[in-house]
């Protein structure tokens, strides 16, 4: 019975596999402790297991209260790739650039005012992510003792998703406008251009993990 009732919470939870099997090895240590202590009081095996998976609860009310926990452990990691990965993209990039090109100066083209606009606004926009970041692990912090876990994973996975739009838009809006004033400065040298490819790619990461934690919060509210 303990066996049938974890594979049920297996199937209802969705998230990292890590995370997740860490649950799951929890509730299990947990249920055949309860187990051994029924069968220490003289019941049968069969008996001992069917009352330790009922103390433990239904397993649509367990799951609910591990997809939140499991949605809050994914949502912190994607939080700290925010933190970390955008804008140690942007300082690798144009340490790159200053070793491998030189200065702006360099240029064979102009650039036009409404580009520059749009390079201040990408240029903020890295350091907006981080900070949307931090005061969302912040406010985790300070709301775990104040909402519940659908609450908490809802204000995550929002903060998360603003996060991970503003740096999406503001890397594409940067590359759209680099090729069309000159495409040739998005390969100034072979380490810009790979660490091009690198934050492009680490963007669509982004956007899975936040997928996948508002595909978590809507587990838990249905």
């Amino acid at each position: 019975m303990i066996d049938e009732y974890l594979g049920e919470l297996d199937r209802r939870l969705h998230g990292c596999g890590r995370f997740k099997a860490d649950l799951l090895e929890e509730a299990r240590d947990g249920l055949h402790d309860a187990a051994d202590a029924y069968r220490a009081g003289g019941w049968s095996d069969e008996d001992a297991q069917r009352r330790a998976v009922a103390d433990f609860g239904p397993a649509a009310v367990v799951a609910r209260d591990y997809q939140a926990e499991l949605g809050m452990l994914s949502g912190v990691r994607t939080l700290w790739k925010l933190v970390i990965g955008v804008p140690a993209m942007q300082f690798a990039w144009d340490y790159a650039r200053i070793l491998t090109f030189g200065k702006w100066t360099k240029l064979s083209t102009p650039s036009p005012e409404w580009y520059m606009v749009i390079t201040r606004v990408s240029h903020g926009a890295v350091f907006l992510v981080p900070v949307i970041g931090l005061l969302a692990l912040l406010g985790i912090r300070w709301l775990s003792r104040r909402l519940d876990g659908t609450g908490l994973a809802r204000f995550c996975g929002s903060l998360i998703a603003l996060a991970v739009g503003i740096n999406l838009g503001s890397l594409g809006l940067l590359i759209a406008a680099t090729g069309v004033v000159d495409v040739s400065r998005l390969f100034l040298s072979v380490p810009c251009a790979l660490l091009m490819f690198a934050w492009v790619a680490l963007s669509i990461r982004l956007v899975v993990l936040a997928r996948r934690s508002w595909g978590g919060y809507a587990t838990i509210v249905a």
